[in-house]
Formats: C-alpha cells, sequence, structure tokens
C-alpha cells in the first residue's frame, strides 16, 4: 500500500511519500530513516492516478547504464533515487526493499500501480539466470518496437479528427447560427418553399427558439455517453460490435497478436516458462482472444506443440504457423515470435497507410456535399422566389 506521512527531519516539516505492507512496517521505515512521524495517510488509487506517471521506460534505460558501468543493483537503485522529482518516492520504496534483503522482482510487485505484470515477469526471469541487464535490454527493445506501434496509430488518426472536429464545427455553425437567420427571412413565405427547405428552416426555427435548452439536452448526453463508455460492460460490447466490422476487425485482430507475439517472445527469451509466460501476458488480449488463450493453454499442457494449440485455437494466421513451425524445429521459437510481430507490424503499417489515404480524401468529400445540400437548401427558396417574380 502506498502511504504519504508527514515526517520531522530534525526540526523541519516535509511530506513524503512511500510503500509499505501495513502502517506498523511504514512507521518502521521512517524510524530507519532517522525521521520522526507526525502523520501517516493512505493513499488509494484514484488519488494515486492523479500523480504524474512514472517513466518506466527512461528508468530502464537509465538502470541498464548504470549497471553496464559496473555499479551493482542497489548502487544503481541509490544513485537513481538521489533525483529530485516525482520519481524519488518509488525510488526510495525500492532501495529500501533492496536494503531489507529483498529481491528485485518483490520490491517491485509491493508497487503494482507502477509497474506492470509483464515488467516484473522479465525481472524474475532475470534473476533466474542472473542476467538482469539483457532482461533489460530486451525490455527496452520491446517498449520501443511497442511504442513505435503506437505512434503509427495515432499520428495516421490526428488529421482524419482534425477533419471531423473542423467539419462538424462547420456544419453546427450552419445549423445553429445561419439556418435559423434565414428561418427568420423567410418566415411568410409558408407552403410555397421546397418542402426539404420547410423541414430545414423548421429546425432553425425549433433552434431559435429553444436553443439553450436543446445545448443543455445535448451536452447531458454527451456526459451522459462518456460516463457510460467508461464501463468496462459497455466497452466490451462496443468493442465486440467494431471486431465484427470485417476489415477493420481483422486488423485488430492482427494488431493484438502482434502484440501477443513480441511480449511472449520477449518473455520466453529471458527464460520464463512457456506456462507462466502465456499467463502473464492473458492482459494483453481482448475478447474471444482471451478465450483462445485459455483453449490453447490446455492443448499445451496436455502435450501439444505450441504451433498446433495456437493454429486450433485461433492465435495465429496461416503464413504465423508456418514460422511458429520452423521455430519449433529449429529450436528457436523466442525468436520466432518475435519476428512474426514484426511481419504483423509491417502489415499493419502498410494497411493504416493505404487506409488514411482512401478515408482522407472520402471524409473531405462527404463533409463537403453535407455543407453543400446545407448552403443549396438555404439559397433554393431564393431561386423559387425570383422564378415565381419573373
Amino acid at each position: 500500500m502506498h502511504y504519504q506521512a508527514k515526517v520531522l527531519n530534525g526540526s523541519a516539516l516535509s511530506v513524503i511519500e512511500l510503500q509499505a505492507d501495513d502502517e506498523q512496517e511504514a512507521y518502521a521505515q521512517l524510524k530507519a530513516k532517522g525521521l520522526t512521524p507526525v502523520s501517516l495517510q493512505a493513499q488509494h488509487a484514484s488519488k494515486r492516478r492523479t500523480r504524474e506517471k512514472f517513466p518506466l521506460a527512461l528508468f530502464s534505460q537509465e538502470l541498464l547504464a548504470l549497471l553496464d558501468s559496473g555499479l551493482n543493483l542497489v548502487e544503481a537503485i541509490e544513485a537513481l533515487s538521489l533525483r529530485q522529482d516525482h520519481t524519488r518516492g518509488v525510488l526510495q520504496s525500492i532501495l529500501l526493499s533492496l536494503q531489507q534483503g529483498k529481491s528485485f522482482s518483490a520490491a517491485l510487485e509491493r508497487q503494482p500501480e507502477v509497474f506492470p505484470v509483464l515488467y516484473i515477469a522479465t525481472v524474475k526471469a532475470a534473476e533466474r539466470t542472473g542476467d538482469l541487464a539483457n532482461a533489460l535490454t530486451r525490455y527496452i527493445a520491446y517498449d520501443t518496437q511497442i511504442s513505435l506501434l503506437k505512434k503509427k496509430i495515432v499520428s495516421a488518426s490526428i488529421y482524419p479528427v482534425v477533419l471531423m472536429g473542423v467539419g462538424g464545427l462547420v456544419i453546427l455553425f450552419l445549423m445553429g447560427f445561419v439556418v435559423p437567420k434565414f428561418s427568420s427571412v423567410y418566415e411568410g413565405a409558408g407552403g410555397d418553399l421546397p418542402w426539404m427547405s420547410q423541414m430545414m428552416l423548421r429546425w432553425g426555427t425549433l433552434i431559435a427558439e429553444h436553443g439553450e435548452q436543446m445545448l443543455i439536452v445535448l451536452l447531458c448526453v454527451l456526459v451522459g455517453l462518456g460516463f457510460l463508455l467508461r464501463q468496462p460492460a459497455l466497452r466490451q460490447l462496443v468493442m465486440r460490435a467494431i471486431w465484427r466490422i470485417p476489415a477493420i476487425g481483422e486488423k485488430l485482430h492482427m494488431y493484438q497478436l502482434a502484440r501477443f507475439y513480441r511480449t511472449l517472445g520477449m518473455l520466453l527469451s529471458g527464460g520464463t516458462p512457456i506456462m507462466l509466460a502465456l499467463t502473464s501476458v492473458a492482459g494483453l488480449l481482448d475478447g474471444s482472444l482471451s478465450a483462445s488463450l485459455q483453449q490453447a493453454q490446455g492443448l499445451i499442457s496436455q502435450g501439444q506443440p505450441l504451433s498446433h494449440a495456437f493454429q486450433v485455437s485461433g492465435m495465429t494466421t496461416p503464413i504465423g504457423e508456418r514460422m511458429l513451425l520452423v521455430g519449433e524445429r529449429g529450436g528457436n521459437v523466442a525468436h520466432m515470435m518475435d519476428r512474426i510481430a514484426g511481419f504483423y507490424d509491417e502489415e499493419l503499417a502498410r494497411w493504416i497507410d493505404w487506409f488514411t489515404k482512401l478515408f482522407e480524401p472520402l471524409l473531405m468529400l462527404f463533409i463537403g456535399l453535407v455543407i453543400g445540400i446545407v448552403v443549396l437548401l438555404l439559397y433554393m427558396p431564393i431561386f423559387e422566389l425570383a422564378g415565381q417574380i419573373q
């Protein structure tokens, strides 16, 4: 559990954060540091999330650099804990656990909100082989590859999101400001206007008379949707619906498999047993793939080859299955899994590039058509009135 303590250091009052199993251990840690506790308060998970995120990748790189320079683990953590930033409390808690004789993985397990299960599993495997530096190197490479794919997806989605936002604002301006103005101008025309124009002008009149109420209702609906989407059950329902879309569902499946294979390969390279590695990566999978992984675990526990278990449970593609077979024959499954993940990443990158090149002009065309139809319906009554005057 995470605690925040007010302590006296000499005559100075300061606030520090520490990790302990209970209050007694927290008080013992403070006394061991020569500090006089004034108050001690447990920090709930919701409060911890408000703090700045712990830079796990940067921590791993700095720790690797210190270990390569010849420092042992305790000296390296002690050097890192001297920094004056938001990571100091986490590092000091790790240092205290190491000084108490606990293993590095046990020290990390005491802070599950900071260190993910995969990171702890990687460290545990390294402790069995005594090669923490190589384990950190593998994790840094893994994190770099995962981050690279995420950045590609985010960068590809920026322009469409901006385009939809600007187009939506323009349409809202037309429907919320311009159309009501035109409705007051055409107020006396009545049934002489085209049917579509009448509908639009009635909408404009409705906005002009009840705009504030409609805005409040819209904001309430948006807040309600935001709250509902935070519910795990509804999010899973939405994800299932998205997965049923043929092209997008297939690529989401491939993205999940790419992350799964890369993570599993990293753990196997570090010496983690296959069943423990599969259990560690189970949290990466969504929906039906979690059930497929459980089926694969059952087949592997019965002595089935990895490639066959994944093929039967739908945890691979035809190309991935053939590559796994080659890896099994050569005794290099972990390396082959990393190559399969790289192959999936390349496929996803090509598809994202193709999709954005196709989707962006179609989106611009759709927004242009909507704006054009609104403007046409607004000016159509003028053309009708001009024809009647003539």
